[in-house]
Formats: structure tokens, C-alpha cells, sequence
């Protein structure tokens, strides 16, 4: 669990420059700054975080999916390894313009990511020139950079995780017309609105930003292990109860066949 010390040694507290800030932060931003720097209230991020990480437990005990999205350079490297830690699909390069509200075509271009890769491994590209090797093989990589963290991802994910709202605004925005709901770092010049569950942090250092994701990913690991120990106790009281074997006490209240005929034939030797 994330407490105040952990995201004060983080660095989590640390805002932006006071002529930068959003209005819209100022609940989350103590009455005070330090060199001319507005300090995050850590308080109310403890409590946001563990509000954001009880509904990201949850997503992930149904069984849906929640995709990370953290472009910028601080954060990228740290979201990508601990997203694969969870399973979760996520983006770290560029995000693609109607990646949620035209999945349909992102679909078609995983598909078409995976049907190149099983055909280079069957040997289909084998009889090819080597000029058309060549250009497989570039559209194969670009595609692997900007969609292969997502290959898994059949249908919209239940949730977003965003690390930077402003620079991310893109994807807040395509998240919202498709009603799935955005968990996010908003840091002091960040505008919250569209965002559901607000996590009030410094979203520029590495740390505080790997502190979180951390613990939105160890949520998400405990409601899937959640959902996996339900299913085996819905398996167990499923399967039809064995009968016991008849015991061998049971089988011996039973007359012998041949003592039965010998009482009924005495009377007849009189």
C-alpha cells in the first residue's frame, strides 16, 4: 500500500511553476508554494490512489482488460514492464488517432501484424524476391512498434490508465466518446475534466510515476487471482457428487443363497 512517506520520498508532491498551474487543481494543491513551485496535497493523493487502485481491483476480477497509455519519456519505459507484469495491454509510442473510436481498423491491422509474422515463421515468404522481404519486413516492424503491445486486445478495453492528461489528451478524449472510464496522473497544470478517478501526483518524475502504476498494477494482479480462485470453487461445486461403494458390512446382512435353500428343504427330509 502507497502511504504519504512512500510518495514524499518519490517526490510525488512537487507541482509545476504557479504562473502554469490549472484552476481546476487547486482542491489537490496546498495554500502555499516553494520557490514559486505549488506543492501537491499528498494527503488527499493516498486517499485517490486508494480509491482508483479498489475500482482497478475490481475491472480486473470481471475479467476485463485496462490499457496503460504513458508516451512521454519519463514514464514510458517504466509503464511498458510493469503493464507486462499485469498482462495488460498498453502504448508507449505514439498514440494513433481513433485507436478507440475506429478499433475496427486497429483490429484489422493486428490481424494483419499477425497473419505476417505466422507467414514468415510457415516459411509462405520463403519464394519471395528479396526486394519484397525487405518491404514485409518494414511494414511488419512498424506495425509491431505502434500496435504489437496491444495485439491481445480483441475488443475495447473496460478501462484507460493515463500517465499525463495534457499530453495524452487524444486519447482522454476518444476514451470519453466511448463512455470507458479514465484513471489518470494529473499533475497541477492539468485540466482533470474527463478524467473518473484523479490521481493528484507529479507526473514528470520517473519515481512517483512508477510508485503508482505499481500499485494499480498489484490491484489489478490481486482481482485476477480473485476471479482465478472463484472459478476453481464454482468448478469444484459443479461436479456431480460420487457415490460411495457399498461396504462390506452392508453385503454381509445379506443370507448366503445356499443357507436359504437348505432351511427351506429341511422340512421336505422329514
Amino acid at each position: 500500500m502507497v502511504d504519504f512517506q512512500s510518495l514524499l520520498d518519490a517526490g510525488a508532491h512537487f507541482g509545476h511553476l504557479k504562473r502554469k498551474w490549472n484552476p481546476a487543481m487547486a482542491p489537490y494543491i496546498f495554500p502555499m508554494e516553494k520557490n514559486d513551485i505549488h506543492i501537491i496535497d499528498l494527503h488527499k493523493t493516498v486517499a485517490k490512489i486508494e480509491e482508483a487502485s479498489a475500482a482497478m481491483k475490481q475491472i480486473a476480477k470481471s475479467g476485463r482488460q485496462i490499457l496503460f497509455v504513458a508516451t512521454k519519456k519519463q514514464a514510458k519505459d517504466v509503464v511498458a514492464e510493469l503493464a507486462q507484469e499485469a498482462g495488460m495491454p498498453y502504448i508507449t509510442e505514439r498514440w494513433a488517432g481513433g485507436m478507440l473510436t475506429n478499433f475496427q481498423t486497429i483490429h484489422k491491422a493486428i490481424k494483419k501484424m499477425d497473419q505476417i509474422e505466422k507467414k514468415s515463421q510457415d516459411g509462405t515468404f520463403d519464394a519471395l524476391s528479396k526486394r519484397e522481404k525487405l518491404q514485409i519486413k518494414r511494414q511488419s516492424d512498424k506495425l509491431q512498434k505502434n500496435l504489437g503491445s496491444i495485439k491481445d486486445l480483441k475488443k475495447l478495453p473496460a478501462a484507460l490508465f493515463v500517465v499525463d492528461v495534457t499530453k495524452e489528451h487524444i486519447a482522454v478524449a476518444e476514451a470519453k466518446r466511448c463512455g470507458i472510464p479514465v484513471f489518470a496522473i494529473v499533475d497541477t497544470n492539468s485540466d482533470p475534466k474527463g478524467v473518473d478517478f484523479l490521481i493528484p501526483a507529479n507526473d514528470d518524475a520517473t519515481k512517483s510515476v512508477e510508485l503508482i502504476v505499481r500499485e494499480m498494477i498489484e490491484a489489478i494482479k490481486a482481482g485476477a487471482q480473485e476471479r482465478k480462485l472463484e472459478r476453481e470453487e464454482n468448478e469444484k461445486s459443479e461436479q456431480p457428487e460420487v457415490k460411495a461403494p457399498r461396504t462390506s458390512a452392508r453385503k454381509s446382512t445379506r443370507k448366503p443363497k445356499e443357507a436359504t435353500e437348505t432351511q427351506e428343504e429341511a422340512p421336505k427330509a422329514e
